[in-house]
């Protein structure tokens, strides 16, 4: 991690940490959950040798940025606004975003709100979700159950005690290293199906080292502000109906692997491969589907993810 630059950011009334490497044109990254700005950081060092200025943020409640106590501030206009004073702050019109699972939902929106400030997206594992007519958290319950990850993440409270019953460690493990395809479900008894007698294996792209850092991240801070963006859902809902029907008018590249939970959610690959998702957003270039590739591709297949976000930027 040598030459990555750490600072502290005043953006949209918090503080927000941001990690950066190099010079040239923008490259910001939006991370998801469970992770930080180090998810990164192999796109980081890759792309800033080739002449890019890469800046990860870790978002609104992750790790060394402020984590606002309220469900309502962590609503996609908080997070987009945290994202335009930043790139206010580099100084810059335009960037190129490269986003995935909870950062992609958030580059979707960015695009939404201010296409003017995103050159092209490079979105891995989450297509645009046009809203629908219905509350999406009423809409997943009654689609995929009570057990649905989502559902399950509504109650505040509940799953971090969950999470400090198992320790952070282990499930920080255990989402790290699933390959179960399908829409993840988390039983009342062990939400996370860990067994104290069954050792988690890491995933080989994945070390002993990164896990210690983000261990160390969420004992530090918790849990809370990640699991507000999954409780800020129907809040999202409510505060786009002035998008309803709208499209994203940003260059895209799509990249998903096809044993991601999110890609083989029932309904989802339908919609990325039909004319759909090329109907909401027109300026979709490009869907590539890595084969026996999980929902961290980015980490997974880091070299062929660089490479494919450096062949989809140097066009512009």
């Amino acid at each position: 991690m040598e030459g990555i630059h750490h600072r502290m950011v005043n953006v949209n009334g918090i503080t927000m940490h941001v990690a950066e490497k190099g010079q040239g044109p923008v490259i910001l990254f939006l991370h998801g959950f469970p992770e930080l700005w180090y998810t990164w950081r192999h796109q980081i060092l890759s792309l800033s040798s080739l002449g890019y200025r890469t800046v990860a943020p870790d978002l609104r409640g992750y790790g060394d940025t402020e984590a606002p106590t309220s469900i309502t501030s962590y609503s996609c206009m908080h997070i987009v606004g945290d994202l335009i004073a930043l790139v206010d702050s580099l100084g810059v019109d335009q960037v190129f975003l490269v986003a995935h699972d909870w950062g992609a939902i958030i580059g979707w929106y960015l695009c939404l709100f201010r296409p003017n400030r995103v050159k092209a997206f490079v979105c891995l594992s989450v297509p645009f979700m046009p809203r629908k007519p219905v509350k999406p958290v009423e809409s997943m319950r009654l689609n995929f159950g009570d057990d649905y990850y989502i559902c399950r993440f509504q109650e505040p409270g509940k799953i971090e005690a969950e999470i400090a019953r198992y320790g952070t460690s282990n499930v920080l493990k255990k989402i790290i290293s699933s390959r179960k395809p399908g829409a993840p479900r988390m039983p009342k008894d062990n939400a996370f199906n860990i067994k104290p007698d069954t050792p988690i294996a890491l995933p080989s792209w994945f070390s002993e080292e990164d896990l210690s850092y983000y261990t160390n991240k969420f004992n530090q801070n918790g849990f809370t502000g990640a699991l507000n963006y999954y409780r800020a859902f129907d809040l999202n809902w409510e505060l786009t109906a002035p998008w309803s029907g709208t499209q994203v008018k940003v260059a895209v590249k799509f990249i998903v692997g096809d044993l991601d939970s999110v890609y083989t959610t029932p309904g989802m690959k339908e919609y990325v491969e039909s004319g759909d998702f090329k109907g909401d957003v027109p300026m979709l270039d490009e869907v590539v589907v890595m084969e026996g590739v999980g929902h961290f591709i980015n980490q997974e297949r880091a070299d062929e993810i660089n490479s494919h976000i450096l062949d989809y930027i140097k066009k512009f």
